[in-house]
């Protein structure tokens, strides 16, 4: 039987709701959250918050896709969709933002943290 290459890009950890932790959450592969974090989320692959989760922290992602809240600065490599359910209460950096009707976003957002500041000319 042959090892896959990259498992941890398919894999998918899933933290459900009525779980609480208290602490940071590092992960390589993907990662679902529909229960509750105080703390820091680093997330190599791709996060989703379903409708039940809350996060108070740091969220740094390759992509996140979310329904619930989160409280604390986000940067996202690349695309972050603010579903209608979502409440983000933080500073966000991202390639790409989506925003559907009755998503609330209250903070400041950049877009893509690894761009070079644009040239002024006088």
């Amino acid at each position: 039987m042959a090892a896959k290459k990259d498992s941890h890009s398919e894999d998918v950890s899933i933290i459900s709701n009525g779980v609480t932790i208290i602490g940071d959450l590092k992960s390589e592969g993907n990662v679902r959250i529909d229960g509750i974090i105080n703390g820091n989320i680093s997330v190599s692959g791709n996060l989703t918050l379903g409708d039940t989760s809350h996060i108070k922290g740091e969220v740094k992602a390759r992509s996140i896709t979310m329904s619930g809240q989160i409280e604390g600065k986000v940067m996202v490599d690349e695309k972050l969709r603010l579903e209608s359910k979502s409440v983000l209460k933080g500073d966000l950096t991202a390639r790409t933002l989506i925003i559907e009707e009755g998503a609330f976003f209250d903070g400041r957002s950049s877009m893509d943290q690894n761009k070079s500041e644009p040239k002024v000319f006088e």
